[in-house]
């Protein structure tokens, strides 16, 4: 794997434009549902089954995220909050590069065991943060 600077190319997409305009979007969006005061989304899984699935939990950790209650959005969904944590270091990113029109980084050249290693990892991760949440007494979800 290799990391680059580079200035973004003519007719080459703006992922950090696109990311960003997505990641606000979402919020935005996510935000005027709850004020408007429409239902929660609803788990299937957890309706069918009385467990919790791999997500079980994003909705409340994002919003103790947003609140700055770090500590009770881990609790809720540890996965949903590393991935918080992620975006909130893209964005910051995303907005600097646009504002400062800086050169943008690109990770090139993954080899076969790279993307084998990092597929493995993700697997892994929800693995764990799946059986974290089923360890929880039901009545949390």
């Amino acid at each position: 794997m290799r990391v680059r600077t580079r200035k973004l190319e003519p007719g080459e997409l703006n992922h950090e434009l696109i990311w960003l305009s997505i990641s606000v979007g979402s919020l935005v969006m996510a935000t005027g549902w709850l004020r408007l005061g429409l239902p929660w989304p609803q788990c299937a899984f957890h309706s069918i089954t009385g467990h919790p699935c791999v997500t079980c939990g994003a909705t409340r950790s994002a919003i103790e995220f947003l609140h700055c209650h770090f500590f009770a959005a881990l609790r809720w969904n540890p996965l949903i909050f590393v991935s918080l944590c992620g975006l909130t270091i893209f964005d910051a990113y995303a907005a600097t590069v646009l504002l400062l029109r800086s050169p943008r980084v690109r990770f090139a050249d993954f080899s076969f065991m790279e993307k084998r290693i990092m597929r493995f990892a993700i697997v892994v991760l929800i693995g764990l943060n799946w059986i974290y949440l089923l360890s929880r007494p039901p009545a949390i979800f």
